[in-house]
């Protein structure tokens, strides 16, 4: 089982991404307000440093998050989704009426 999977509706939206803006990556944020956005961002605005890590890929597409991020995921599965609405940050949907979301859940075989 692959630690970061996309749903159908979550790909659709990457490819009408990466049409309007290239290279994509998804940094998942862990800021004050809503930990577990995954933003969506051109090569070009992140550049991931050394204390981040890449958790996997999707559509093509790598995602990335901080070593404590990892950590304390480490039993999730991500799956990245989308809702409606916008999410009124960086992130490239912003705009669309859509918006990237992370569900999670325990993998298999993890302990509670």
């Amino acid at each position: 089982m692959s630690r970061v999977q996309a749903t159908g509706a979550a790909l659709a939206l990457i490819t009408v991404l990466q049409a309007q803006h290239g290279a994509l990556l998804f940094y998942l944020s862990h800021g004050c307000c809503d930990g577990s956005t995954p933003m969506c961002l051109t090569t070009a605005e992140l550049q991931p440093g050394a204390g981040d890590v890449q958790l996997g890929e999707v559509g093509g597409v790598p995602f990335w998050a901080s070593l404590a991020q990892r950590d304390y995921l480490a039993a999730l599965q991500l799956t990245l989704d989308v809702d409606t609405g916008n999410n009124g940050g960086f992130s490239l949907e912003d705009g669309t009426g859509q918006r990237f979301v992370m569900r999670l859940r325990l993998m298999e075989g993890s302990a509670k």
